[in-house]
């Protein structure tokens, strides 16, 4: 597992930086502004899988799972913290396939 590092976005631009995903899933500091880019090179489809770690306002512990077709990209996010962080203020996101996908986390 790796820790992404968050990319503030500025008024003024960035060049934004994608790493390649970790096979074992990939974690990054959430302050709820944060949200991630998922780039999808491969030939297949690939699912994102980000951890809730308590329950929404409905009752229920569901995970944000996303299918990100072959040659596409998705922004998810934002992640409110008391639902999504664990004990270190982190979001862990795991992935069905890593070959061809890179990632990246940005801070609005």
């Amino acid at each position: 597992m790796a820790t992404l590092a968050v990319q503030a976005v500025l008024q003024s631009g960035i060049v934004p930086t994608f790493t390649a995903a970790t096979s074992g899933g990939d974690i990054f500091a959430n302050d709820g502004k944060t949200y991630l880019h998922v780039k999808n090179g491969g030939t297949g489809a690939v699912t994102v899988t980000v951890d809730s770690f308590t329950p929404c306002s409905y009752g229920f512990d569901h995970d944000i799972v996303i299918s990100i077709p072959a040659g596409a990209e998705r922004i998810i996010g934002t992640f409110p913290p008391n639902r999504f962080n664990n004990d270190s203020s982190m979001v862990s996101v795991s992935y069905s396939g890593v070959t061809s996908v890179t990632v990246a986390a940005f801070r609005v």
